[in-house]
């Protein structure tokens, strides 16, 4: 194909070398790739772009092999996220839906009347919007945290005394409810541990009976006579 090419003809370069008749008894193969760049062929310009900088630039990292190596994207949101998951490290085990319909669900929330939003389920990510709301309305980072984690509490506190009010009318009504996952396994635990334990007794006590067995029979008498006893005379000198 030689040194010399443009990006845009290496298709072109390709389809010639395919249909060149130097070896009449060798059958050129076409690459996999070929189809893939005729419809979407390179750029034209082949040398690496080094990445814009939005970061002062730091000496240490001034090697060859970190030229290109890109910079971290960083968020303001990303600092008041570790705070609040740091603060409360349970809501990360709470299930989430991530499922976005056209990518601006964020657009359609007012943060201004509060953490609950309709189409929103209460989550982490809820206090930190509030809270960076709060900062841009004039607020202290510590102040708006306070406010949002207060307003956290108080709709967590609803959704839980909801939530006992339902099961006690769903029983009321009989209903039945199952216990999670968790809590039958952790009575199946139980049930093995107790089982086992009262086997761990029977066997300690059949093992001790054994024992006390082998020193009470010691010098007793026995169908063959008396049970052979060491003496003064057959101990080893």
């Amino acid at each position: 194909m030689g040194r010399q090419f443009r990006a845009l003809r290496v298709a072109d370069v390709v389809h010639q070398h395919l249909s060149s008749k130097i070896n009449s008894n060798h059958r050129p193969v076409a690459p996999p790739w070929l189809k893939a760049v005729e419809k979407i062929p390179p750029a034209e310009v082949l040398t690496r772009t080094v990445p814009v900088a939005l970061q002062p630039p730091n000496p240490r990292l001034r090697k060859p092999r970190r030229t290109y190596r890109p910079q971290n994207i960083t968020y303001e949101e990303d600092e008041l996220r570790q705070t609040f998951f740091k603060d409360h490290p349970w809501e990360l085990a709470r299930p989430r839906v991530v499922l976005e319909t056209d990518g601006k669900d964020a657009q359609r929330y007012d943060w201004s009347k509060g953490l609950y939003q309709d189409g929103l389920a209460l989550c982490g990510e809820c206090v930190v919007q509030r809270q960076m709301w709060l900062m841009n309305s004039g607020m202290t980072k510590e102040q708006a945290y306070d406010v949002a984690r207060r307003e956290f509490y108080a709709l967590r506190h609803r959704e839980e005394v909801e939530r006992r009010v339902a099961m006690e009318e769903a029983r009321m009504m009989g209903g039945y409810f199952k216990g999670s996952l968790l809590v039958d396994n952790m009575r199946q635990e139980d049930r093995v541990f107790e089982s086992w334990k009262s086997w761990a007794k029977r066997m300690t006590a059949k093992a001790e009976a054994t024992r006390g067995q082998a020193y009470t029979s010691f010098g007793e008498e026995t169908p063959f006579g008396s049970a052979p006893t060491e003496s003064a005379d057959s101990a080893p000198i």
